[in-house]
């Protein structure tokens, strides 16, 4: 039974493009990062991410939970002048 469960999930994923990780952000929302510090949020399509907060740079999106950019941004913030930087003890 269970066996069968796995098949079927996988096969929806596949068929899909739906990945089996847990997504950052749900169906129409992307990711945005907090100025200066490692907090986040998930900011609705179309629209400008709320205030103190700013867009992911290109290429260095979060998607997943615990992918190579996820894991990244945990101890990388960007500044108030759009620089990427370290965040002093974090992570």
């Amino acid at each position: 039974m269970l066996g069968a469960l796995a098949v079927a999930c996988l096969t929806v994923a596949l068929l899909t493009g739906c990945s089996t990780e847990d997504a950052i952000c749900g169906g129409g929302e992307y990711p945005v990062l907090a100025v200066g510090s490692t907090g986040r949020a998930c900011a609705p399509n179309g629209q400008e991410p709320p205030a103190g907060y700013v867009r992911f740079p290109q290429g260095k999106v979060p998607e997943h939970v615990s992918d190579e950019w996820d894991t990244y941004w945990n101890t990388h913030t960007v500044d108030h002048n759009g620089k990427i930087v370290e965040v002093p003890g974090a992570g």
